[in-house]
């Protein structure tokens, strides 16, 4: 028998000066295989067309949708109504610039992250359009892939403890990024340059291992081992020795 869904969603629009924060309830009833995004585009188009959130591909690639569903970060097109009770608490994700009601401006953050990390490949080898691609083995490659799945929604962000505290933390998903790189043989960037960028409270050293990020994260990243390796490094690094590459790799 299909059950009556009442949702608890936060409100409010900053760029309206006579508006507050508040929860507003609606109720829906449940369909076959529901996720929160057919229930919110239901609310919109059925209930309140005001109603403010973000999607994109609807398939777990955009990261668009994330928001806090009974108290964890999650994205909405891959959360299906029946695995929560009856009651669904929806809020906005925390740390990010509030656009209005479920949606928020990762967009920004992952910009300014991006500069400070310096997240593409340095090298000295100028482009040739008529050369065959950089070849590297499929270990390598892999384990690129494997880094390079991020899909930027934030959830990891809005979970870690350390970045409620502190804005200029950069996070599981910068210190993910700086791994990638590593891997990476295109990248001519020593250690020592790495570490430049993440080698102090800002970074390594910041995380309080509470391991939110890996628990949250929809595509599953391997986010505290990248930290670890990245802690090896530094210390291998202070002391004048080289590491592995990866703890994917032999």
């Amino acid at each position: 028998m299909a059950r009556t869904l009442t949702f608890h969603i936060f409100r409010y629009n900053p760029q309206d000066a006579d508006d507050a924060p508040h929860m507003d309830t609606f109720v829906l009833d449940e369909t076959e295989s529901m996720t929160l995004f057919i229930a919110l585009n239901r609310i919109r188009e059925e209930q309140d067309a005001s109603l403010q959130f973000d999607f994109c591909c609807r398939a777990g690639v955009c990261g668009s949708c994330a928001m806090v569903v009974n108290g964890r970060p999650t994205l909405a097109c891959h959360t299906k109504t029946a695995d929560y009770p009856a009651e669904i608490t929806l809020l906005p994700l925390p740390f990010f610039k509030l656009v209005g009601d479920l949606s928020v401006d990762t967009g920004t953050w992952f910009r300014e992250m991006y500069q400070r990390v310096e997240s593409w490949i340095h090298t000295d080898i100028e482009f040739d359009s008529n050369e065959q691609e950089a070849r590297m083995e499929n270990d390598v490659a892999n384990a690129i892939y494997e880094l390079d799945r991020c899909i930027e929604c934030g959830c990891c962000v809005a979970a870690c403890g350390t970045a409620r505290m502190r804005q200029d933390f950069l996070g599981a998903v910068a210190l993910n990024r700086i791994a990638r790189f590593i891997v990476d043989p295109r990248d001519k960037r020593s250690d020592a340059e790495y570490f430049h960028i993440i080698g102090n409270d800002q970074g390594i050293f910041g995380c309080m291992g509470l391991l939110a990020c890996e628990d949250v994260c929809p595509k599953e990243l391997p986010l505290q081992d990248q930290l670890g390796y990245l802690r090896r490094k530094a210390a291998l690094t202070a002391i004048g020795r080289k590491g592995p590459k990866n703890p994917q790799l032999p």
